[in-house]
């Protein structure tokens, strides 16, 4: 089982691990602070033992991460890993941003979301409009960014799973979709404006993230609606 460091301390840049399984190209170890891909957020990158890191998946309770180099460390040794942060902060830019847009389409229209993904600084999210209301592009840019600059701060928590699924808040996010073997619910809370079951990398506080820009919206067909959003420096 891996030890999930990014859960407690997103900022984390290194780390030291034993790996506990190999193969081929990849490791697993007893713990990590590399994120995998999921949840709409792709891995990190960096370095393991000096050998890049170009994948990471999670299966089961282990985590893979697929190196790039013609060796690998062997079952019992110790190893460095470190973190491409550049990478991971603007991951964690955009994660938050589109929870504060989640958020803020929750409270002003009270239309839940249905997908998303997202890349370093651009991501996209579908919404349950049908149709979009007039102006709505330039309408959410300006709402998201009013909150952005608010510096609400950024509180994790992890609660008992009957206590999160009796939480009004986490059960518009369908927090009743977490498998039931997870006995404990890790909450990402925007003080003030959004609440919701989520395993990803955040920022501490909002003007951390700095503006978002509405790129383009879409129909994807009835009562799905899509909005893409850029990153940009406050």
């Amino acid at each position: 089982m891996s030890e999930l460091l990014y859960l407690r301390d997103a900022y984390l840049r290194s780390f030291r691990a034993r790996v506990t399984a190999v193969r081929e190209s990849a490791v697993a170890l007893d713990q990590t602070a590399f994120y995998p891909t999921g949840g709409g957020q792709p891995h990190d990158t960096g370095t393991l033992a000096g050998l890049a890191v170009v994948d990471v998946r999670k299966e089961g309770d282990e985590v893979w991460h697929v190196v790039d180099g013609p060796v690998v460390p062997g079952v019992g040794d110790g190893v460095t890993g470190e973190i491409d942060f550049d990478r991971r902060h603007a991951l964690m830019r955009t994660h938050t941003a589109l929870h504060v847009l989640c958020g803020v389409i929750w409270n002003e229209w009270g239309k839940a979301v249905t997908g998303g993904n997202m890349e370093p600084l651009s991501a996209r999210m579908d919404f349950e409009f049908d149709p979009l209301p007039d102006g709505f592009g330039t309408r959410i840019e300006d709402l998201v960014n009013v909150e952005l600059a608010a510096a609400r701060p950024i509180e994790i928590s992890f609660l008992p799973r009957d206590t999160a699924l009796a939480d009004a808040d986490l059960i518009r996010t369908k927090v009743s979709l977490i498998p039931d073997s997870v006995s404990e619910i890790r909450v990402v809370d925007i003080v003030g404006l959004d609440k919701q079951a989520d395993g990803g990398t955040h920022v501490h506080s909002t003007d951390e993230v700095g503006r978002i820009k509405v790129v383009k919206t879409e129909s994807k067909g009835k009562g799905n609606k899509r909005i893409r959003l850029e990153i940009i420096d406050g």
